[in-house]
């Protein structure tokens, strides 16, 4: 008996590849009746469209509702760019650094893999100073399996922040090879970067900030920087697989007693910043200061952090995710996927959708895996060696996973509204539409948000009527659907 196409479920027809990687419609599909022998790995894959959008009546666009754009108006401080030159200058003076370094002695520096705003500046000012006293500064990248775990990559990750030889006026040595020079109470070895194991002196520079995972006295900042950025890769491995025994405070504070002892530490430098990704404070530490304060500038730095607004959120929208924006490319602390948040700054998320992966990410789609849905356009651009080299070092499966991945944002947005936990009505769906998770000052949100809006004293509508318009493509932007407000 011949069976009609038409009348196969969908889930038992199979997709064969079509001339040129085109995407099959479902009046090609066929029965399935095993595998193919032309079947083609996962990564080659093109997205299969759920249906024609523009010729099958019963799929129209997603019913989305009306979107506001919202300004939250951070009350924080605010260190002015033009001033840190200074306020480097007077730190160091303040510390007694300079009678500690002899003319002719090397100071190394470290240059993390963050996208933190002004570092350039920040750099330049300690070089500067370095040079003023007669020493031989340079940069060295301290970032862990980052740039594809590799010297070269490393360096071309700070160029793209503007790092490099020329605008600092000193050379930047990379190695991603280690020395161990000890080892803690716990059996912990502890590394250290070759060539900067060789200078006389070494600056920590990092920004002190609420980690994507651990929570304790302990998080992102100057100890992590000596742990993970100063140990390469070999040192983020071996700090992150130890997390299975010990905690993370347990290994940051027995890694740097070690370092402290036997690395002539100069100086820290923390960067604080503000809500709004802008220069707070720079403070310098000792070494012997790093263990008590530390963790006092670490709650100073959750107080600054930026968030979104409200407790529960019914599906995110984040346009870009990268790792110059997070080490997960979306920061938890932001988008509530991270177990121990203080009550403070507690969120629920039900559902998250990332649309892009950055440029500077060069393919490393590293926390992608805690978000629940995407787009192939995404999944076409990672690199699934950097960011299973990331994922490893990090010591973590569930960062690198696939999420469910469609077709555009017109396929997305279909299946996310229907999953976002919503009983009827889409009007009352909250949605929440970030940039990314840096950038928080401004953003657009559902009218379902209104209620809570007017009671916030920190939030004002900026302006109302937004509609989502999709391309003939599927892909969705907001459009402003009538004047005034």
């Amino acid at each position: 008996m011949k069976i009609s196409n038409s009348s196969w479920p969908r889930w038992m027809k199979c997709a064969p590849m079509l001339p040129g990687g085109k995407s099959p419609t479902l009046s090609s599909l066929q029965p399935c009746t095993g595998w193919s022998a032309n079947f083609t790995p996962f990564r080659k894959l093109k997205a299969i469209p759920m249906t024609d959008h523009h010729s099958d009546p019963l799929h129209p666009d997603p019913v989305l509702p009306s979107f506001i754009k919202i300004r939250q108006n951070f009350d924080q401080p605010m260190l002015d760019p033009k001033k840190i030159p200074n306020t480097i200058h007077d730190q160091f003076a303040q510390l007694g650094i300079p009678a500690r370094v002899s003319p002719g002695e090397s100071i190394a520096i470290t240059a993390g893999s963050r996208g933190i705003r002004h570092i350039l500046s920040i750099l330049q000012a300690i070089v500067h100073e370095c040079k003023e006293m007669g020493a031989n500064p340079y940069i060295f990248p301290a970032m862990g399996s980052h740039g594809g775990g590799t010297s070269e990559g490393q360096v071309q990750v700070l160029a793209n922040y503007g790092i490099t030889e020329t605008t600092l006026g000193c050379p930047i040595r990379a190695t991603m090879d280690v020395k161990v020079i000890g080892e803690t109470p716990l059996g912990t070895p502890v590394f250290l970067d070759k060539i900067a194991a060789t200078a006389d002196h070494i600056i920590v520079v990092n920004r002190i900030k609420p980690h994507t995972k651990f929570v304790g006295r302990i998080e992102s900042g100057l100890m992590k920087m000596c742990l993970i950025g100063m140990g390469k890769r070999e040192g983020a491995r071996t700090y992150h697989r130890a997390v299975v025994h010990h905690t993370w405070d347990e290994i940051a504070a027995a890694v740097t007693d070690v370092i402290v002892q036997k690395v002539p530490i100069l100086a820290g430098v923390a960067i604080l910043q503000n809500a709004h990704e802008e220069l707070a404070d720079l403070k310098f530490l000792l070494s012997y200061e790093l263990a008590t304060e530390e963790p006092k500038l670490l709650e100073r730095a959750y107080t600054y952090l930026g968030r979104i607004p409200f407790p529960e959120v019914d599906l995110l929208i984040v346009d870009e995710m990268g790792k110059e924006f997070s080490g997960t490319g979306m920061d938890t602390n932001i988008t509530g996927r991270k177990e121990g948040l203080p009550q403070s700054i507690a969120i629920n998320v039900h559902r998250i959708y990332a649309r892009a992966l950055s440029e500077q990410s060069h393919g490393n789609a590293q926390g992608i895996g805690l978000v629940d849905f995407t787009q192939r356009s995404l999944v076409d651009r990672i690199d699934h060696s950097a960011t299973y080299l990331n994922s490893q070092t990090a010591y973590r499966t569930d960062t690198c996973k696939i999420p469910m991945t469609l077709a555009n944002d017109r396929e997305v947005l279909q299946v996310a509204t229907q999953m976002a936990g919503l009983k009827d009505n889409t009007d009352g769906l909250r949605v929440v539409w970030i940039k990314n998770t840096l950038e928080l000052d401004e953003m657009y949100v559902s009218e379902a948000f209104l209620p809570q809006i007017s009671t916030l004293h920190n939030v004002d509508i900026i302006s109302r009527g937004f509609k989502v318009q999709f391309t003939v493509e599927g892909q969705a932007s907001l459009v402003k659907a009538n004047k005034g407000n």
